[in-house]
């Protein structure tokens, strides 16, 4: 059991070198063309990143009703054409700024290079660069998920860079065309479950079921989805960031389908875990019994769905609760109707989103429940088929050493 530990301890440290290394030699490579326009930030100036070299003067300044520190800084630009260039950067005295973060020589910020009315070039401080400090945690995250998991760690990691790829490789940049949120969603939400299924959990008759499952799951929740949000009539402007989406796009996005499509990414983490956990359930009880019959399987697996849809509806409100917690603190504040609040665009979106998310959720139990018994009860008939199937889980085969 030690060694198994210790192989994984150094498989987890692999991992971190080899992605430290696609991160410092490959990144610089495919970002330096598009360092030099930095401008479409969405920060409007070029922003650069910064060292602070030394403190010149901090105190306190009254801004309005505030009090606040500031503290003036010599910076030393780090990118952009004025690279290397020592700067003077104001921080909290001419601007709000969140208290206790205070900088020290040596910190790395992010500035916004603009020119003053006399056109010399100026500084301002945007933020604190966190990547450092993000990566260190991201590293964690990894150690700790092969250490834990082993190969099913490195796996998982592996679906979930796949997740992140398709989410920004093609979910986004298909809406950003101007093409249907709904369609590009469900198509991209079922490509990413399903290669991350066969990632997890390998070439198998149980993950065959749960595709399936997810895949019928997917198409009702979309259906559902798109009934009630023109029900409801929401336009998908009720949010603050979807109005700037509109400035800042040439105005070809659909942004109706783009309240349907976050609903329906919204649900997929959820809607993973409860179909591969129908399918395991359905199997192993066929592997108790395998005399059971389809209704008896079906029956029984089900009580574990009910609890764990129970358990997991909740977990879905608790997530977008927790999310929209400065919301509800500012309604609590301003002191108004239920009744009004629910008819604004924005506490309907979430309203609706919770809604058609579980709804998703709760369908896609029964669903992946009758697939999988079928299959596990009629897989003898699948003919010549059945060989190309795989096993029938994962441990049926030689994956013991895996394991």
């Amino acid at each position: 059991m030690k060694m198994r530990v210790f192989q994984r301890i150094i498989l987890g440290f692999v991992l971190l070198l080899f992605g430290a290394g696609i991160y410092y030699f490959l990144l610089p490579g495919i970002n330096s063309p598009k360092s030099q326009d930095r401008s479409d930030l969405g920060y409007g100036t070029d922003a650069v990143r910064g060292e602070i070299l030394e403190i010149l003067e901090e105190g306190e300044i009254q801004m309005g009703e505030v009090v606040q520190n500031y503290q003036i800084l010599r910076v030393k630009l780090l990118e952009g054409e004025y690279q290397g260039v020592e700067m003077t950067v104001d921080y909290g005295k001419r601007q709000l700024r969140p208290e206790g973060l205070n900088l020290k020589p040596g910190d790395k910020v992010v500035l916004a290079l603009g020119r003053d009315l006399d056109n010399m070039i100026q500084a301002r401080f945007l933020d604190y660069v966190r990547t450092g400090p993000l990566l260190i945690l991201f590293g964690t995250f990894v150690l700790f998920s092969v250490v834990i998991s082993g190969w099913k760690g490195v796996r998982s990691l592996l679906a979930m860079g796949v997740s992140i790829g398709v989410i920004i490789f093609y979910i986004i940049p298909q809406i950003l065309q101007g093409g249907d949120p709904v369609l590009i969603s469900v198509s991209g939400s079922f490509f990413l479950l399903t290669v991350t299924l066969y990632l997890v959990y390998g070439w198998t008759i149980k993950t065959h079921a749960a595709v399936l499952g997810i895949l019928t799951s997917l198409i009702l929740t979309a259906l559902l989805a798109n009934y009630f949000v023109n029900l409801t009539r929401l336009t998908g402007f009720g949010s603050e960031e979807a109005l700037f989406l509109i400035q800042q796009s040439e105005g070809s996005i659909n942004m109706q389908g783009l309240v349907l499509g976050g609903m329906l990414i919204g649900a997929l983490g959820v809607l993973d875990d409860l179909v591969i956990t129908q399918a395991s359930v359905v199997f192993e009880l066929h592997n108790l019994n395998p005399e059971m019959l389809v209704k008896d399987l079906y029956k029984r697996a089900m009580r574990v769905g009910q609890d764990h849809v129970a358990a997991t509806v909740n977990t879905l409100v608790l997530a977008y609760a927790g999310a929209a917690l400065p919301m509800f603190l500012l309604f609590s504040i301003s002191g108004a109707r239920i009744e009004h609040l629910l008819n604004l665009e924005y506490v309907a979106e979430e309203v609706v989103r919770t809604m058609v998310g579980s709804l998703g959720l709760i369908s896609a139990v029964p669903l992946t429940t009758i697939l999988a018994s079928l299959i596990v009860k009629k897989q003898s008939s699948f003919g010549p088929l059945r060989k190309y199937l795989g096993p029938m889980t994962m441990n049926d085969d030689h994956h013991h050493h895996h394991n």
